[in-house]
C-alpha cells in the first residue's frame, strides 16, 4: 500500500471521490481548447488577407482614382464656410436695413442688435412654456434688427441660433412656430406659400384685423431654418402688405446666411 493511500474499514483502499476525477478530466480539456483556438490564431495570423468579394454595381467607389497632390481641392474660405460665418458676430449676417427706412422704435440700433432671452419669449403667449422649451433646447443666441417705412409699416428680422448638438433646436422649433400657423385662431388661418430654396419655409398673410376706432392692422410673416438657425421676419401695416414684399425680404436674408 502506497503512503497516501489511506485504509477503508474493512482494510482495503479507499477510492478518491468521483468530483475530484471529473474535475481533472474538465481541466484537461479546458486545456485542450485553449490549446487548439491559439493554434488556429496563430495559423490564420500567418495566412495571407481573404479580399473582399467584389460590389454587385460597379461604379460605387469613389473617387475611382485619388487625385493629384497639386489637383486636390483647397478647403473652402471663410466667406463661403456656412458654419464659419454663422460662429462669428451674428449681427453681421443680418439684412441690411433698405434705404430710406427709418429707426425702428422696438429695435432702433442701425445694424442689428442682441435680443435677450427673457425679452424674446415675451412675444409668444406660453411666456413660461416657452422659456423652458428653448432653455432645454440649448439657445444660443438671437440677433434682430427692425425698421420703420411710410407712415405705419414696421418690418423685424429675428435669427434664433442653437447650439449644434443632437437636438437640432432650430429644426425643431421652427417646426412648432409653422405647425399653428394654417390656424385662424393663433396663426395666419391659411398654409402659406413656400420659399424658394428652403426645404420647408414658408411665408403667410395674415387676415386683417379691423375693431372700431382704429386702424385695420395687417401683418405678414416668414418662417425658415437654416443650419442651426430659425429665421422669423415680421412685417406689419396699416395699409395690405403683398405676398412679394415678405417673400423678397426672406430672400434678401436667407442670401445672408
Amino acid at each position: 500500500m502506497e503512503p497516501n493511500d489511506t485504509v477503508s474499514p474493512a482494510g482495503g483502499p479507499r477510492p478518491r471521490p468521483r468530483g475530484r476525477t471529473a474535475l481533472i478530466i474538465a481541466a484537461a480539456a479546458l486545456l485542450g481548447i485553449s490549446g487548439g483556438t491559439a493554434v488556429g490564431y496563430g495559423i490564420q495570423a500567418q495566412r495571407p488577407p481573404t479580399p473582399l468579394p467584389t460590389l454587385a454595381q460597379r461604379g460605387l467607389g469613389y473617387p475611382a482614382k485619388p487625385l493629384p497632390a497639386g489637383k486636390a481641392p483647397a478647403p473652402l474660405p471663410a466667406s463661403e464656410d456656412r458654419q464659419v460665418r454663422t460662429d462669428g458676430d451674428l449681427r453681421k449676417l443680418l439684412v441690411q436695413r433698405p434705404k430710406g427706412a427709418k429707426a425702428s422704435s422696438s429695435h432702433p440700433r442701425k445694424g442689428g442688435e442682441w435680443l435677450p432671452f427673457p425679452e424674446y419669449v415675451r412675444e409668444f403667449k406660453g411666456e413660461r412654456a416657452m422659456f423652458l422649451y428653448l432653455a432645454e433646447n440649448d439657445l444660443r443666441r438671437i440677433a434682430v434688427t427692425g425698421w420703420a417705412q411710410g407712415k405705419y409699416r414696421e418690418s423685424s428680422v429675428t435669427l434664433v441660433q442653437f447650439r449644434s448638438n443632437a437636438v437640432m433646436g432650430a429644426a425643431d422649433h421652427f417646426g412648432g412656430q409653422l405647425s399653428y400657423m394654417p390656424e385662424a385662431a393663433e396663426g395666419a388661418g391659411n398654409a402659406g406659400d413656400p420659399l424658394e430654396g428652403t426645404g420647408s419655409g414658408r411665408y403667410f398673410l395674415y387676415a386683417v384685423e379691423r375693431e372700431a376706432g382704429y386702424l385695420p392692422f395687417y401683418r405678414a410673416r416668414a418662417l425658415a431654418v437654416r443650419g442651426d438657425i430659425m429665421i422669423d421676419i415680421n412685417i406689419t401695416d396699416s395699409k395690405p402688405i403683398s405676398k412679394k414684399d415678405i417673400r423678397v425680404l426672406a430672400e434678401r436674408q436667407l442670401e445672408r446666411l
